[in-house]
């Protein structure tokens, strides 16, 4: 059971890993695919909060956020591996950061091309959301299981 759950853990994290990897490699100068997708999406953002809090909102550059989000992916996704719980709340911490940003099916009309496929991807982010979810519930349950079994009774002769 430990091999079959480690290779689960794996395979389950090797999409954080390689999509880290991928942005690592194409990050370049200029923050690479993912910060020309993410630029209009966190202007928007600023100016949202501009208009709520006033001139105090600090400015984020795009190339800091791919770097956190990548960061996030890959340490969260090698950590994971190993069964770690801190790895699996880094990578719900990315999740629940970039899953609106990433994937705005909100923006679009139902008629849009574009609406499904982010709809699509928004509700494979959050079953990945929940199976990590279930994952730090097995984590903190089954220890408290195996530790009351283990309760043996001496034998009386």
């Amino acid at each position: 059971m430990g091999f079959v759950s480690f290779l689960g853990r794996l395979l389950f994290a090797s999409l954080f890993i390689l999509s880290a990897w991928q942005m690592f490699n194409d990050f370049g100068n200029d923050g690479g695919p993912a910060a020309k997708e993410l630029a209009p999406k966190i202007v928007s953002i600023q100016r949202y909060l501009a208009s709520k809090f006033g001139k105090g909102v600090p400015k984020s550059d795009v190339k800091h956020v791919v770097l956190a989000s990548m960061v996030l992916k890959g340490v969260g996704g090698i950590l994971f591996v190993f069964g770690s719980t801190t790895g699996a709340h880094l990578l719900i911490y990315y999740l629940l950061l970039m899953t609106p940003l990433l994937h705005d099916f909100y923006d679009y009309d139902m008629d849009d091309l574009a609406f499904h496929p982010h709809l699509t991807d928004f509700v494979q982010s959050l079953a990945l959301l929940g199976a990590l979810l279930f994952f730090l519930g097995m984590k903190t349950v089954l220890p408290r299981k195996l530790i009351k079994k283990r309760h043996l009774k001496a034998k009386t002769t």
